[in-house]
């Protein structure tokens, strides 16, 4: 005889019930596993649980779920329906795109949005279509003689290590090419970036000196490579060889390079690097590996094709230094950007322009802005927050009259950079740091 207090409903059976029941005590167990690992891992619960999220499928309990992420079995879906973009993630409306890898943060979008750049938004530059993940295979290995212990890690085990998070930028070095083009009426190969191949989030992640220090890091370290999953080419024969960067031990024990898993305070989309990307704030986009495997630590310097061919500046103004065949690329340059489309145009009246301004060597402290082609300039109010490595908002009140016009903005830095007028001459077109003329109309 069933007890009073239970109630069969047509289609309910004892078995339903119990099942029911079972499924509270697995619950139950879930949430005493995600409190046990989030105290462990010394993160929030609600960290955790967004960590977590990227798996599909099982309980969790005794360990992350194995499948691959939902992230990427969604964007592979939708991937199929750019017709053959090597992009993952759902495009945004009115996106600026110059091949089938690229995605340029589209300026306009920008005004009235926060500091930070949405996921969906941030630039891409995809070699190739982000490698599949698998956390239950996936490991980043560390080794050179560099180190004493060469080891592996797990993304489980990274994920449970003491983490911050950094707020930067990661801007590709050929952001502004197209300014090379127009300023010396020179085309050049490669993506024809405006300004847009710029973006500021927020990265968690474990600083790499910790993982350097379980390796058994030497004290005659020197050089630091990094090496991500995506195979490209580096020469005309269409040599194929894993995307590599190197840094210094100094950059690579820096407190703010990051071993990163989370972006924006989501797992780190497959686009931006999942499972695990690097970050060395101010260094050029090329520093900063997606799809990390592998980093070598060597106690001499490390020369790679990668670094000697693809990042460095080669022209007249830079002469060469054996082995780099010009002046090798590390920190960013100070540039500015209007949050308008290109070419604007704007109706007469009462008008805030707004703009970004930022620098790989530190933090923006004035930007000028001229209304007249660069004849007279003056000053933009600078709103907070302003860190540096990352950007400063800023705006300044203009009540144009119907017509044509040249917008400008210059920035400096706390060490004393300021945007050029002009700019050396480069053959690949990398770190354009000049003033640039935004076209703008106003009808009446």
């Amino acid at each position: 005889m069933l007890p009073k207090n239970i109630e069969l409903q047509e289609g309910n059976s004892l078995s339903d019930e119990n099942l029911f029941d079972q499924e509270d005590y697995i619950k139950a167990r879930v949430d005493e596993y995600i409190w046990q690992k989030s105290i462990e891992a010394g993160i929030s619960r609600q960290r955790f649980l967004r960590i977590l999220a990227t798996m599909l499928g099982g309980t969790a309990i005794g360990g992350l779920a194995r499948p691959l992420p939902a992230r990427s079995q969604i964007n592979t879906s939708n991937a199929s329906k750019t017709k053959g973009s090597k992009i993952l993630k759902p495009l945004p409306p009115g996106y600026i795109s110059h091949s089938k890898g690229t995605l340029e943060m589209n300026w306009e979008t920008m005004y009235g949005r926060g500091y930070l750049v949405p996921n969906d938004w941030f630039y891409v530059h995809n070699r190739n279509t982000p490698p599949a993940f698998d956390p239950s295979t996936w490991r980043l290995r560390i080794e050179g003689t560099g180190v004493s212990v060469p080891c592996e890690f797990t993304y489980d085990e990274i994920i449970a290590m003491p983490s911050i998070s950094v707020t930067s930028a990661i801007e590709c070095a050929a952001n502004g090419r197209r300014f090379f083009e127009e300023a010396y009426n020179t085309p050049l190969s490669g993506t024809r970036w405006r300004l847009g191949a710029i973006g500021v989030a927020e990265w968690t992640g474990v600083p790499l000196s910790i993982l350097l220090e379980r390796a058994g890091l030497k004290s005659t370290a020197r050089d630091v490579l990094v090496e991500g999953a995506d195979l490209a080419s580096l020469d005309e024969k269409g040599t194929q060889s894993k995307f590599s960067s190197v840094v210094p031990i100094a950059k690579a024990t820096a407190d703010n390079s990051l071993i990163v898993y989370a972006m924006n305070g989501e797992p780190l989309p497959p686009d931006h690097g999942q499972p695990c990307r690097v970050i060395f704030p101010g260094w050029a986009g090329n520093a900063n590996v997606k799809w990390i495997e592998r980093i070598e630590v060597s106690e001499t310097p490390i020369y790679t094709q990668w670094v000697l061919n693809q990042m460095v500046l080669i022209g007249p103004d830079y002469p060469a230094i054996s082995p780099y065949k010009g002046k090798l690329i590390t920190y960013q340059n100070v540039k500015s950007a209007f949050e308008l489309a290109w070419p604007a145009t704007l109706s007469a009246g009462n008008y805030l322009l707004r703009g970004r301004s930022w620098s790989g060597k530190g933090k923006i402290v004035r930007v000028e802005v001229s209304l007249d082609g660069g004849r007279t300039w003056q000053f933009a109010r600078l709103r907070e927050p302003n860190f540096p490595f990352a950007w400063v908002r800023w705006d300044i009140d203009w009540n144009p009259t119907p017509g044509k016009y040249s917008l400008q903005a210059r920035a400096t830095d706390n060490l004393g950079n300021t945007q050029p007028s002009t700019v050396p001459w480069n053959d690949v077109g990398l770190l354009y740091g000049g003033v640039v003329s935004h076209p703008v109309t106003v009808q009446g």
